[in-house]
C-alpha cells in the first residue's frame, strides 16, 4: 500500500469519479485509475463499482474512505500546525442542526471572530445528526435530548418543554392546556421516526397509558409547522423551536413532565480540529 494509492483513492470517493479526482489532483486520468487499479489488486478487494463513467464506493470502499477521510484530516491539521499560525482558523465548518434556532446567537459571534472561516448549515433529526458526524460530513451537530455517547463531546443549552401546537383559531379561546387524554381525541401531526420530539411525546404517552396516533407523519420541523397551519390537526414541538409564527398557537401539556435539552455535539477524537475546537469555545463563552 502507498501513499498516492490511497490519496488516489480518497480523491476518487471524495469528487465521485476518476476524471474530476485527476482534475482536483492535477494529474492524468490513466494515473489516478492506475493507482486504485494496484491497491485493489494488491489487497484483493473491490472498492469501486464501476458502471461507464458512473462509480459507486462499495461496501469495502465505503469502510475505507470513512479511514481516509480521518487520514488526510489528520494530514491538514499536521499541515495546518507546521506552517500556518494557531490564531488564525479558516476553512469549512459544516453544522447539521435540528433547529437553525439554537445556535444562531453563537453563529453571529463565531463569524465576528473567525470571519475566514465559511459556514455550512443544514437540517436534519437526531439520527441524521449522528450520522453525518460519525460519518465525518459534519463537523458539529445540535439535536434534541441527547444520550450520552462514548464517542461524542458535548454542551447542554438547557431544558424547554415541549408543547402542542396549533392553527390560531383552531382552539377555543378558552383551552389553555391540553391533557394526553384531550389530545388523543384531535387528529395529530407527528414528525418522521428518529426525531427526539416524536419520542418524547410517545414515551411520555405510554408511560401514562395513553395512545396517541397520528394522522399525518412528516419530515422535518418545517413541514410540520406548515401542515399544523394549515388547520389539519396538532403537531408538537420544543418552547425553544417556537419562534414567532403568527398563524400558530402553542399550548402546555397536562399531567406529564415533557421537556427537549438541546445538546451540541461534535466527535470527540476530532475535538482538536481548529474549526471545531475554536466553535466550542465561542459556545462555552455563551453557555
Amino acid at each position: 500500500m502507498r501513499y498516492a494509492q490511497i490519496r488516489a483513492f480518497h480523491h476518487v470517493a471524495l469528487h465521485g469519479g476518476f476524471s474530476r479526482a485527476a482534475a482536483a489532483l492535477h494529474v492524468s486520468q490513466p494515473s489516478i485509475s492506475d493507482q486504485v487499479r494496484q491497491l485493489e489488486q494488491a489487497h484483493d478487494v473491490l472498492l469501486f463499482q464501476r458502471d461507464g463513467r458512473q462509480v459507486r464506493l462499495t461496501p469495502a470502499g465505503e469502510d475505507l474512505f470513512l479511514l481516509t477521510k480521518r487520514f488526510f484530516e489528520a494530514e491538514d491539521q499536521i499541515e495546518r500546525q507546521l506552517s500556518a499560525s494557531r490564531a488564525s482558523v479558516t476553512g469549512t465548518l459544516r453544522i447539521v442542526a435540528d433547529s437553525a434556532l439554537h445556535v444562531t446567537e453563537v453563529l453571529g459571534r463565531f463569524r465576528a471572530q473567525y470571519p475566514d472561516v465559511f459556514i455550512q448549515l443544514r437540517s436534519g433529526n437526531s439520527e441524521a445528526v449522528l450520522a453525518a458526524l460519525r460519518s465525518y460530513d459534519a463537523e458539529i451537530g445540535v439535536l434534541g435530548s441527547h444520550a450520552p455517547a462514548a464517542d461524542m463531546d458535548s454542551v447542554d443549552l438547557g431544558e424547554t418543554p415541549i408543547l402542542a401546537i396549533a392553527k390560531q383559531g383552531y382552539l377555543p379561546e378558552r383551552v389553555n392546556s391540553l391533557s394526553l387524554q384531550e389530545l388523543a381525541r384531535h387528529p395529530l401531526i407527528f414528525r418522521e421516526k428518529g426525531s427526539r420530539t416524536r419520542a418524547g411525546i410517545e414515551s411520555g404517552a405510554r408511560a401514562a397509558g395513553v395512545r396517541l396516533t397520528p394522522v399525518i407523519e412528516v419530515e422535518g420541523r418545517e413541514a410540520m409547522r406548515e401542515v399544523v397551519a394549515s388547520g389539519a390537526g396538532i403537531g408538537f414541538i420544543s418552547q425553544a423551536e417556537m419562534g414567532r409564527d403568527p398563524r400558530l398557537r402553542a399550548v402546555p401539556i397536562d399531567g406529564i413532565d415533557l421537556g427537549m435539552t438541546e445538546t451540541v455535539i461534535h466527535l470527540a477524537m476530532r475535538r482538536d480540529v481548529p474549526v471545531i475546537r475554536s466553535f466550542m469555545r465561542v459556545l462555552r463563552g455563551i453557555a
